[in-house]
Protein backbone atom coordinates (compact mmCIF):
# COMPACT_ATOMS: atom_id res chain seq x y z
CA UNK A 1 0.00 0.00 0.00
CA UNK A 2 2.71 1.96 1.18
CA UNK A 3 4.54 1.79 -2.26
CA UNK A 4 1.55 2.08 -4.25
CA UNK A 5 0.55 5.80 -2.81
CA UNK A 6 4.38 6.52 -3.20
CA UNK A 7 4.33 5.83 -7.20
CA UNK A 8 1.28 7.23 -7.40
CA UNK A 9 2.87 10.93 -5.91
CA UNK A 10 6.10 10.72 -7.88
CA UNK A 11 3.95 10.10 -11.03
CA UNK A 12 1.80 12.81 -10.20
CA UNK A 13 4.45 15.51 -9.64
CA UNK A 14 5.68 15.91 -13.45
CA UNK A 15 7.53 19.36 -12.77
CA UNK A 16 10.28 20.70 -10.70
CA UNK A 17 8.07 23.83 -10.02
CA UNK A 18 5.09 21.98 -8.66
CA UNK A 19 7.53 19.58 -6.82
CA UNK A 20 9.12 22.95 -5.00
CA UNK A 21 5.64 24.21 -4.24
CA UNK A 22 4.92 21.26 -2.32
CA UNK A 23 8.26 21.32 -0.13
CA UNK A 24 7.25 24.78 0.64
CA UNK A 25 3.92 24.16 1.58
CA UNK A 26 5.25 21.18 3.90
CA UNK A 27 7.83 23.59 5.33
CA UNK A 28 4.89 26.16 6.34
CA UNK A 29 3.16 23.44 8.33
CA UNK A 30 6.08 22.06 10.20
CA UNK A 31 7.18 25.70 11.10
CA UNK A 32 4.03 26.85 12.44
CA UNK A 33 1.99 23.27 13.33
CA UNK A 34 -1.21 24.38 11.47
CA UNK A 35 -1.78 26.83 8.50
CA UNK A 36 -5.20 28.04 7.02
CA UNK A 37 -6.06 27.92 3.34
CA UNK A 38 -6.00 31.51 2.91
CA UNK A 39 -2.20 32.05 4.76
CA UNK A 40 -1.53 29.09 1.93
CA UNK A 41 -2.61 31.38 -1.14
CA UNK A 42 -1.33 34.69 0.19
CA UNK A 43 2.55 33.38 0.82
CA UNK A 44 2.95 31.26 -1.82
CA UNK A 45 0.67 33.42 -4.49
CA UNK A 46 -1.19 30.22 -5.96
CA UNK A 47 -4.87 30.01 -6.14
CA UNK A 48 -7.11 27.75 -4.04
CA UNK A 49 -7.58 25.08 -6.37
CA UNK A 50 -3.80 24.69 -6.72
CA UNK A 51 -3.44 24.86 -3.14
CA UNK A 52 -6.71 22.28 -2.60
CA UNK A 53 -5.01 19.83 -4.96
CA UNK A 54 -1.66 19.51 -3.41
CA UNK A 55 -3.17 19.38 -0.46
CA UNK A 56 -4.85 16.36 -0.93
CA UNK A 57 -1.32 14.71 -2.30
CA UNK A 58 0.73 15.59 0.40
CA UNK A 59 -2.34 14.40 2.83
CA UNK A 60 -2.81 11.12 1.06
CA UNK A 61 0.72 10.36 1.89
CA UNK A 62 0.21 11.18 5.02
CA UNK A 63 2.46 14.11 5.85
CA UNK A 64 -0.05 16.54 6.81
CA UNK A 65 -3.49 16.37 8.07
CA UNK A 66 -6.14 18.40 5.89
CA UNK A 67 -8.27 20.55 8.64
CA UNK A 68 -11.40 22.86 8.07
CA UNK A 69 -10.00 25.77 6.10
CA UNK A 70 -6.48 24.29 6.12
CA UNK A 71 -3.80 22.19 6.77
CA UNK A 72 -1.85 21.03 10.30
CA UNK A 73 0.94 18.98 10.85
CA UNK A 74 0.98 15.56 10.91
CA UNK A 75 5.19 14.55 12.71
CA UNK A 76 7.67 16.96 12.62
CA UNK A 77 10.16 13.56 12.00
CA UNK A 78 8.35 11.88 9.10
CA UNK A 79 10.01 11.63 6.06
CA UNK A 80 9.58 13.18 2.79
CA UNK A 81 9.66 10.67 -0.21
CA UNK A 82 12.48 11.47 -2.47
CA UNK A 83 10.12 12.39 -5.51
CA UNK A 84 10.27 16.21 -3.25
CA UNK A 85 13.11 15.80 -1.20
CA UNK A 86 15.13 16.20 -4.64
CA UNK A 87 14.01 19.65 -5.06
CA UNK A 88 15.68 21.31 -1.90
CA UNK A 89 19.11 23.07 -1.27
CA UNK A 90 19.85 21.81 -4.91
CA UNK A 91 22.86 24.53 -4.69
CA UNK A 92 24.08 23.74 -1.66
CA UNK A 93 24.34 19.55 -2.24
CA UNK A 94 26.17 20.40 -5.71
CA UNK A 95 28.71 22.44 -3.53
CA UNK A 96 29.35 19.65 -1.16
CA UNK A 97 29.01 17.01 -3.80
CA UNK A 98 32.15 18.79 -5.74
CA UNK A 99 33.92 19.29 -2.33
CA UNK A 100 33.68 15.67 -1.74
CA UNK A 101 34.93 14.22 -5.13
CA UNK A 102 37.64 16.77 -4.38
CA UNK A 103 38.77 14.54 -1.41
CA UNK A 104 38.65 11.34 -3.36
CA UNK A 105 41.99 9.33 -4.36
CA UNK A 106 42.82 10.31 -7.92
CA UNK A 107 44.08 6.47 -8.78
CA UNK A 108 41.61 3.33 -7.73
CA UNK A 109 39.32 3.45 -5.12
CA UNK A 110 36.21 1.84 -4.04
CA UNK A 111 33.33 3.87 -2.48
CA UNK A 112 30.13 3.29 -0.86
CA UNK A 113 27.30 5.43 -1.42
CA UNK A 114 24.30 5.26 0.87
CA UNK A 115 20.47 6.95 -0.76
CA UNK A 116 20.02 10.13 -0.73
CA UNK A 117 19.89 13.44 -2.81
CA UNK A 118 22.96 14.85 -1.56
CA UNK A 119 24.97 11.36 -2.25
CA UNK A 120 23.03 11.21 -5.45
CA UNK A 121 25.02 14.79 -6.21
CA UNK A 122 28.20 13.03 -5.47
CA UNK A 123 27.08 10.74 -7.87
CA UNK A 124 26.83 12.93 -10.52
CA UNK A 125 30.34 14.37 -9.89
CA UNK A 126 31.77 11.43 -10.43
CA UNK A 127 31.16 11.49 -14.35
CA UNK A 128 34.96 12.31 -14.93
CA UNK A 129 36.53 10.22 -12.38
CA UNK A 130 38.49 7.17 -13.62
CA UNK A 131 39.15 4.04 -12.64
CA UNK A 132 36.31 4.11 -9.26
CA UNK A 133 34.00 1.47 -7.89
CA UNK A 134 30.86 2.09 -5.98
CA UNK A 135 29.41 -0.01 -4.15
CA UNK A 136 25.25 1.59 -2.94
CA UNK A 137 21.55 -0.26 -2.17
CA UNK A 138 20.29 3.20 -3.99
CA UNK A 139 18.25 2.69 -6.91
CA UNK A 140 18.86 6.17 -7.87
CA UNK A 141 22.79 6.05 -7.35
CA UNK A 142 23.03 2.88 -9.68
CA UNK A 143 20.81 4.54 -12.32
CA UNK A 144 22.74 8.01 -12.43
CA UNK A 145 25.74 5.94 -12.45
CA UNK A 146 25.11 3.54 -15.52
CA UNK A 147 26.23 6.11 -17.96
CA UNK A 148 29.49 6.35 -16.45
CA UNK A 149 31.66 3.98 -18.50
CA UNK A 150 34.76 4.38 -16.41
CA UNK A 151 32.60 3.88 -13.14
CA UNK A 152 32.47 0.12 -11.86
CA UNK A 153 28.65 -0.53 -10.00
CA UNK A 154 27.88 -2.67 -7.45
CA UNK A 155 24.68 -3.37 -6.26
CA UNK A 156 23.02 -4.86 -3.03
CA UNK A 157 20.41 -7.16 -3.07
CA UNK A 158 17.73 -6.07 -0.45
CA UNK A 159 14.00 -5.04 -0.04
CA UNK A 160 13.31 -1.98 -1.35
CA UNK A 161 12.11 1.25 0.49
CA UNK A 162 9.97 2.92 -1.74
CA UNK A 163 10.15 6.59 -0.11
CA UNK A 164 13.63 6.45 -0.71
CA UNK A 165 14.58 3.96 -3.24
CA UNK A 166 17.11 1.95 -1.34
CA UNK A 167 17.39 -1.95 -0.83
CA UNK A 168 18.03 -2.50 2.96
CA UNK A 169 18.08 -5.27 5.10
CA UNK A 170 20.28 -8.41 5.54
CA UNK A 171 20.98 -8.94 2.07
CA UNK A 172 22.02 -5.11 1.18
CA UNK A 173 24.31 -5.46 5.13
CA UNK A 174 25.73 -8.86 3.67
CA UNK A 175 26.86 -6.99 0.84
CA UNK A 176 28.72 -4.35 2.58
CA UNK A 177 29.86 -6.78 4.87
CA UNK A 178 31.59 -8.86 2.28
CA UNK A 179 33.35 -5.81 0.03
CA UNK A 180 36.40 -4.09 0.68
CA UNK A 181 35.64 -0.26 1.06
CA UNK A 182 37.77 2.76 1.18
CA UNK A 183 35.71 5.45 1.71
CA UNK A 184 31.99 5.47 2.60
CA UNK A 185 29.97 8.37 1.80
CA UNK A 186 26.63 8.59 4.05
CA UNK A 187 23.83 10.97 3.46
CA UNK A 188 22.04 11.65 7.14
CA UNK A 189 18.69 13.41 7.90
CA UNK A 190 20.66 14.62 11.25
CA UNK A 191 23.80 15.01 12.64
CA UNK A 192 24.76 16.17 16.20
CA UNK A 193 27.86 15.14 18.75
CA UNK A 194 25.62 13.41 20.78
CA UNK A 195 23.09 11.60 18.96
CA UNK A 196 25.84 10.70 15.86
CA UNK A 197 24.72 10.56 11.92
CA UNK A 198 21.00 9.55 12.02
CA UNK A 199 18.17 8.59 10.14
CA UNK A 200 14.57 7.87 9.37
CA UNK A 201 14.24 4.60 9.27
CA UNK A 202 15.62 2.39 11.71
CA UNK A 203 16.01 -0.36 8.58
CA UNK A 204 17.69 1.83 6.53
CA UNK A 205 19.92 3.25 9.69
CA UNK A 206 21.15 -0.45 10.01
CA UNK A 207 21.72 -0.88 6.40
CA UNK A 208 23.78 2.11 6.36
CA UNK A 209 25.80 1.29 9.79
CA UNK A 210 27.11 -1.87 8.16
CA UNK A 211 28.53 0.31 5.42
CA UNK A 212 30.32 2.64 7.65
CA UNK A 213 31.73 -0.18 9.57
CA UNK A 214 33.42 -1.47 6.50
CA UNK A 215 35.28 1.46 5.40
CA UNK A 216 38.61 2.21 5.57
CA UNK A 217 36.90 5.96 6.51
CA UNK A 218 33.38 8.02 6.42
CA UNK A 219 32.28 10.40 5.36
CA UNK A 220 29.20 12.21 5.57
CA UNK A 221 27.55 14.59 3.34
CA UNK A 222 24.84 17.16 4.74
CA UNK A 223 23.13 20.31 4.38
CA UNK A 224 23.63 22.73 6.82
CA UNK A 225 19.88 22.28 8.02
CA UNK A 226 20.78 18.68 8.80
CA UNK A 227 23.39 19.48 11.37
CA UNK A 228 22.38 19.96 14.91
CA UNK A 229 19.44 17.61 14.29
CA UNK A 230 18.45 14.05 15.41
CA UNK A 231 16.46 11.98 13.41
CA UNK A 232 14.59 8.68 15.24
CA UNK A 233 17.30 6.19 14.22
CA UNK A 234 20.88 5.90 14.31
CA UNK A 235 23.55 5.22 11.93
CA UNK A 236 27.01 5.76 13.47
CA UNK A 237 28.35 7.54 16.34
CA UNK A 238 30.07 11.00 15.73
CA UNK A 239 33.56 9.01 16.66
CA UNK A 240 33.13 6.83 13.86
CA UNK A 241 32.98 9.40 11.49
CA UNK A 242 36.73 10.85 9.81
CA UNK A 243 34.90 13.79 8.30
CA UNK A 244 31.57 16.01 7.67
CA UNK A 245 31.17 17.89 4.47
CA UNK A 246 28.05 20.85 4.75
CA UNK A 247 27.85 24.46 3.65
CA UNK A 248 27.79 27.88 4.91
CA UNK A 249 24.19 27.47 6.42
CA UNK A 250 25.17 25.13 9.21
CA UNK A 251 24.62 25.72 13.01
CA UNK A 252 28.11 26.95 13.74
CA UNK A 253 27.82 25.85 17.41
CA UNK A 254 26.84 22.34 16.27
CA UNK A 255 30.12 22.24 14.13
CA UNK A 256 32.13 24.12 16.96
CA UNK A 257 30.79 20.13 18.98
CA UNK A 258 31.00 18.28 16.09
CA UNK A 259 34.72 19.43 15.57
CA UNK A 260 35.47 18.92 18.86
CA UNK A 261 34.72 14.91 18.78
CA UNK A 262 37.20 14.87 16.39
CA UNK A 263 35.43 15.00 13.60
CA UNK A 264 37.11 17.69 10.07
CA UNK A 265 34.58 19.84 8.94
CA UNK A 266 34.83 20.99 5.56
CA UNK A 267 32.45 24.17 4.72
CA UNK A 268 32.45 23.83 1.48
CA UNK A 269 32.00 26.78 -0.40
CA UNK A 270 30.78 27.54 -4.19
Amino acid sequence: MIATSTETLIARVTSGRRAKRMVAILDLVAERGTISLADLLETLSISAATARRDLAELAEQNLILRTHGGASAVDRGREIPVALRDTRFQDAKRTIAKAMVKRLPAERHVIALSGGTTTASVARELATHRDIAVVTNSLTIAGLLSGYPDVRVVMTGGFLRPQSLELVGALAENTFNSVNVGTAIVGADGVSASAGVTTHDETEARTNHAMVAKAQRAVVVADGSKIGRVALAQIADIDKISMLITDKSADPEALSEIRAAGVEVVIADA
